[in-house]
């Protein structure tokens, strides 16, 4: 007898717009940083309780989002335009310089929350909500 796959309670959708929207991929209601602060993230989701940082190294795939979006979609090609413009290199370097720092910054928060929901789209059943009846089937290894 063939079983059909379960459908998760959170969609990839519901993913998707919970990781963009800064909020619990899990229930959607508790927000990724605190209110406080632009850099400080809550410990945990106020809401359904849902740990952030499961291991060392899980906010990885965000720094690298936002390199590559800072690098290679914003330095970059500020550098070519700005070279094929011929503009003095003092300038070019210090607008980049600009660029290159302020960028990330302002990318910050977006970057956590899009790496949530990167992560989570690949791995939807690694969201609590969606564990099964059977949590030891579906469970990641470190809940």
């Amino acid at each position: 007898m063939e079983t059909k796959p379960q459908a998760f309670k959170v969609p990839r959708s519901e993913i998707l717009s919970r990781g963009l929207g800064l909020r619990c991929p899990n229930c959607g209601e508790g927000k990724l940083f605190a209110d406080q602060s632009y850099f400080a993230m809550a410990p945990a989701c106020s809401h359904c309780q849902m740990r952030w940082d499961k291991d060392e190294g899980a906010f990885l795939g965000s720094v690298t989002l936002n390199y590559g979006v800072t690098v290679f979609g914003i330095v970059l090609p500020w550098i070519v335009i700005a070279v094929s413009q011929e503009l003095s290199v003092s300038t070019i370097v210090a607008v980049a310089m600009v660029l290159a720092i302020g960028v990330p910054l302002l990318l910050y928060r977006w970057s956590k929350g899009a790496w949530f929901a990167c992560y989570y789209l690949i791995l939807p059943h690694h969201l609590p909500a969606n564990w099964s009846q059977k949590p030891e089937l579906d469970r990641p290894p470190d809940e």
